[in-house]
């Protein structure tokens, strides 16, 4: 593994950290009627924290574009998933809750559970597919998927909706990286002629878009301990799935290899869970108000 795609890539996973905790301190206090509607951002814009925290987000997301452009999704993907661990440490800077056997064990699993899939996996690069019904088929069921989990959302209660719309906004976003991949190689080849004259930019800024509302809306509606694991955990698995499904990522694939990865993997989730259920991520609104209803009025 490159050191520069090292650093880069836990520089991105440290500003998508912070940058969801100061966006889930001001979109706690936004009006529900504001739940999965664009007049959300709208009203999240006149907040000071939050343009900072969707800043931060945006230079995470600027060097974690870079980082896939010099290193395959199946390797980026595991280390942007530390961000949880700079989300944590600004929440427990905040509430000044020590990390205790339940956060360290969590920091473990996270840390180890990335490290055996890395080592284990070796991700390197292949040949790309070029059968668009691949392409189409992979993408079309990741967005089927979360689609299907914003529409059980808006039906549902409050301690149901930001787990839903959370793993449905790390879904678009593990598509968001696949197709950010793709926008560089694009760009790389015939530079900005080549990058618009495809749909993968415009895809990039649609999923982002969404991603964003659905995020903001999981961030009003609960704390953030119900909501950035799920996210945090289904964007590696989106992006990976992309990675080897159609950008060519290779891994290893004999049966130790595989067994390392799938425990690397579910490593990662439950040290994913395990820290972002720790009394030190901050609450939300909906924290005081489990049976509230949450369809938009």
């Amino acid at each position: 593994m490159s050191v520069l795609v090292l650093i880069l890539a836990v520089s991105a996973a440290c500003c998508l950290g912070f940058g969801f905790v100061l966006q889930q301190n001001a979109a706690q206090k936004a009006p529900l009627s504001d739940f999965l509607s664009p007049r959300l951002l709208l009203d999240l814009m006149k907040v000071p924290r939050w343009l900072g925290g969707i800043g931060l987000m945006a230079a995470g997301m600027i060097l974690g574009a870079v980082t896939l452009g010099r290193g395959e999704i199946s390797l980026v993907e595991p280390l942007l998933a530390t961000n949880l661990l700079f989300a944590l440490a600004l929440s427990r800077h905040q509430t000044k809750q020590p990390l205790g056997r339940q956060g360290w064990t969590g920091l473990a699993l996270l840390a180890g559970g990335v490290t055996a899939f890395i080592v284990a996996g070796r991700p390197h690069g292949g040949h790309a597919v070029t059968d668009p019904v691949r392409h189409w088929l992979i993408i079309g069921v990741t967005l089927g998927l979360a689609l299907l989990l914003t529409t059980f959302a808006k039906r549902s209660r409050l301690s149901m909706a930001p787990v839903l719309l959370a793993l449905a906004a790390g879904l678009l976003y593990g598509v968001q990286d696949a197709l950010t991949r793709i926008s560089g190689q694009r760009f790389s080849a015939g530079g900005l002629a080549e990058l618009f004259s495809g749909w993968q930019p415009y895809g990039v800024l649609a999923l982002g878009i969404t991603g964003l509302i659905l995020v903001q809306s999981a961030f009003e509606t609960a704390p953030l301990r119900m909501s950035l694991p799920a996210l945090t955990a289904a964007q590696p698995l989106a992006g990976i799935l992309c990675g080897v499904g159609f950008l060519g990522d290779r891994l290893r694939t004999d049966t130790g290899a595989l067994a390392w990865e799938a425990a690397g993997l579910a490593a990662v989730v439950v040290g994913i869970v395990l820290l972002g259920l720790h009394p030190a991520m901050p609450r939300g609104t909906g924290a005081a108000a489990p049976k509230r209803d949450l369809q938009p009025r």
